[in-house]
């Protein structure tokens, strides 16, 4: 004993061999002693040397603390010694001035080691499972602690094996329950590590309740007000939720959304909010935008939109939108979310139009966040955000593209200059000394065109006033005339993309640019140049307009036919010169990067290119055009024959279709009639079975009486008498001849009736 005193509280054990020897004679204690007292302070003393000396304590007492987990059950303190040891060893949670002293790759190797040493029998797991079931808080919290630092080093394969331990989850999953802070918390993270990247441990841990205990926790800690426990049960929703179909819509299916309301209740003075609070707000708010991510499943993203406007999740999402003194991590983070919730959802986006941001007079909110966009003062992020907010709000919502253009056209603008509208700012946007503004609101504006032909159509009506004394300019000849200017190739790439996006699939619009004489020959020179590496974008951009200009030709003007017009890229440029420019676009680097996902993330301004959909036009586009550039004069009279086969076609089927349309209303017409003619019928059928049977009883009551006259006329006693009844009943008789003559013919009107509808339905 005064030896192992020595070792834990006297001075220190001196140069590492002595280390050594004191450890291999520690776990001789604990594998030879036979008193439980000797080897609970030999495991002790294991414990205190384990930091300092872990490689050694971990290559020679491992084997020996495993064997005391399975022997000493009955004994928490020296269970709980054991455990606190393995955890020293396996753990990289080292201190400061140890990580000092070792590089952390080795830290790593050296953890990842013993947890593979320890996990090669998988017994050791389960054995690990049963001791975090004890309610002794000296065995469970450091049971727990333990099997998170195993997750941490080898997750996949400790996964695996609690996987294929009976009620391996289910056991961990009563940590949540426990009634002390400490090891409830601890739960969170070790379930927190449990369910990285193993979508069948997330199904069976959202099956064991874990939203309504996790929710329940984030409310009891004070939902967004909370401390760190409410940022490790974010985490671990986030887990559960993220890229896994089955739980987002267990929760939904759940009414957890509507739990997730309170979260965002704000007041009016939002000033001084700690980083906690953001930190949990902004946990907060990616959860919501996990549930309707666009890279989830239209129908689960759909459902879950509904959810949220019918719960009023986004109302208070826009309430946050409106608000003041809200930070701007914050802000930007609720803009893009706001952006998920309402997109390609129409509910959502007429509910995002009608709102007005508590100005005087009060304002659109759209309009709001597009003075956002355009000023050049502004965070990147944040105009990166609005961007994406009002491509949401316009992605398949024709309606709303039509009340943004509707605010360029000349009879709706407001004369009075009181109100901006959101038309007047993207044009602002547009022609302004900022390229990031010119960019975005180029973008913002081929969003408002997106498979609209009658919009695009309708965008070529807009007229600008240039200066005092000059006549107007159109829309698309002011963007022409900026891009031959050569301004940064920011402003050229965005004004290209909004022009390649108006003029595809709109022929009307085709032959309006090519109307104006400056614009071929100028991207026929931009084209043909050999510039550098940055100009080489705005090359294939020429390309691909020169190319729509062809495709989408009607050839309604002489001089750019498109015969024409390859003839002159034949000339001036040489096609597989062309095809090789047009294939840039598809090749850069930032094309690939837009092409990811429909949200603008950029490192830096610089950065900003290319947007989303028009990659996808590009894609679409690019194939057909190197086909048509290279078709002859012949081949495109052929598939010009072929267009109009198609176009009759399509006339003969619409046609056709009216016609069905039209047999279909009159069939449904003949349906109601005939179930009218047969409920008649039916009543008929009723009336004469009635008639039926009162003829009958007519005709007993005739049989009746005709016995009974029989009988009378054998009586001559009292003839007086005889002769007065006798012309009583006669003229009774006659009168019921009477009635049952009339009932026949009745019977047979009806009968006849009764044919004549049978006729009728038959035909029918």
């Amino acid at each position: 004993m005064n030896f192992l005193r020595g070792v834990m509280g006297g001075p220190s054990a001196g140069p590492q061999p002595s280390g050594a020897d004191t450890i291999q004679k520690l776990c001789d204690r604990v594998a030879s002693s036979t008193l439980l007292d000797d080897r609970r302070d030999a495991v002790r003393a294991l414990k205190s040397l384990s930091k300092k000396y872990r490689l050694e304590v971990g290559i020679q007492a491992m084997e020996h603390l495993i064997h005391v987990l399975q022997t000493d059950r009955s004994d928490s303190e020296i269970i709980g010694y054991a455990l606190d040891t393995l955890y020293n060893v396996i753990s990289n949670d080292l201190e400061e001035e140890e990580q000092e002293e070792n590089s952390a790759k080795q830290v790593d190797d050296l953890g990842s080691q013993f947890t593979e040493i320890f996990i090669k029998q998988q017994e050791n797991v389960t054995l690990l499972l049963t001791l975090v079931e004890e309610f002794d808080f000296h065995v469970r919290w450091p049971g727990v602690k333990l099997l998170t630092s195993l997750l941490k080093q080898q997750g996949p394969q400790v996964q695996q094996i609690i996987l294929v331990s009976p009620m391996g989850v289910s056991r961990l999953m009563d940590l949540l329950a426990d009634s002390r802070e400490v090891i409830r918390n601890d739960g969170v993270l070790l379930l927190q590590q449990l369910t990285k990247s193993n979508a069948a441990i997330q199904k069976i841990v959202a099956f064991e309740n874990a939203f309504e205990r996790l929710l329940d926790i984030i409310t009891e800690e004070g939902n967004s007000d909370g401390g760190i426990v409410v940022e490790d049960c974010l985490l671990l929703l986030q887990n559960l939720l993220k890229n896994n179909n089955s739980n987002q819509n267990f929760f939904k299916e759940g009414s957890y959304i509507q739990r997730m309301k309170p979260w965002f209740e704000v007041g009016d003075d939002n000033c001084g909010w700690s980083a906690q609070k953001v930190t949990n707000l902004h946990l907060m708010l990616q959860l919501v935008r996990v549930l309707v991510s666009p890279t989830n499943p239209p129908g689960a993203t759909s459902s879950c939109q509904k959810a949220m406007f019918h719960c009023g999740l986004l109302q208070q999402l826009c309430t946050i939108l409106m608000a003041t003194g809200v930070p701007a991590d914050i802000l930007t983070e609720t803009i893009n979310t706001v952006s998920e919730v309402i997109r390609g959802c129409q509910t959502n986006q007429d509910y995002f139009a009608s709102v007005n941001a508590p100005s005087n007079p009060p304002r659109p909110a759209i309009v709001v966040l597009l003075m956002s966009m355009v000023n050049e003062r502004q965070p990147f992020v944040l105009r990166c955000a609005v961007l994406y907010c009002f491509q949401c709000f316009l992605y398949k919502n024709q309606k709303g593209q039509g009340e943004i253009v509707s605010t360029l056209l000349p009879s709706t603008i407001d004369a009075t200059g009181n109100s901006v509208s959101a038309g007047q700012l993207l044009c602002g946007g547009l022609f302004s000394t900022d390229s990031l503004s010119n960019w975005c609101a180029a973008v913002a504006l081929a969003h408002a065109l997106q498979e609209n032909a009658t919009l695009k159509e309708q965008l070529l009506r807009v007229q600008l006033a240039t200066s005092i004394g000059n006549p107007p300019v159109s829309l698309l000849q002011q963007c022409t005339n900026i891009l031959s200017q050569g301004s940064k190739v920011q402003t050229r790439v965005g004004l290209l993309m909004l022009l390649c996006t108006w003029l595809s699939n709109c022929s009307i619009a085709v032959t309006h640019f090519l109307h104006n004489p400056a614009n071929v020959p100028f991207l026929t020179g931009q084209i043909a140049e050999n510039l550098g590496e940055e100009e080489q974008l705005v090359q294939g951009l020429c390309a691909l307009l020169l190319g729509i200009s062809i495709y989408y030709n009607d050839n309604s003007l002489d001089n750019y036919r498109k015969e024409k017009l390859k003839q002159l890229i034949e000339k001036r440029i040489g096609r597989e010169n062309f095809i090789e420019k047009l294939g840039f676009i598809s090749k850069h680097e930032l094309y690939s990067r837009a092409a990811q996902k429909p949200q603008p993330s950029f490192s830096s301004p610089d950065h900003m290119m290319f947007d989303h959909e028009f990659t996808k036009l590009v894609k679409e586009l690019e194939g057909v055009i190197s086909k048509a550039i290279y078709k002859s004069s012949e081949e495109d009279k052929k598939e010009e024959e072929v267009k109009k086969t198609l176009e009759q076609h399509d006339n003969i089927v619409t046609h056709y279709k009216k016609v069905i349309r039209e047999q279909d209303q009159e069939l449904e017409e003949l349906k109601q009639r005939i179930n009218t003619l047969t409920s008649q019928n039916e009543q008929l059928q009723a009336t004469v079975t009635q008639q039926v049977s009162q003829i009958q009883q007519h005709k007993d009551q005739y049989n009746l009486l005709k016995v009974q006259l029989g009988k009378d006329a054998q009586h001559h006693n009292s003839h007086g008498d005889t002769l007065q009844m006798n012309g009583i009943q006669t003229e009774e008789v006659s009168k019921l001849k009477e009635e049952l003559e009339e009932w026949k013919n009745k019977h047979e009107l009806l009968q006849g009736q009764l044919k004549e509808k049978d006729s009728v339905i038959e035909k029918l």
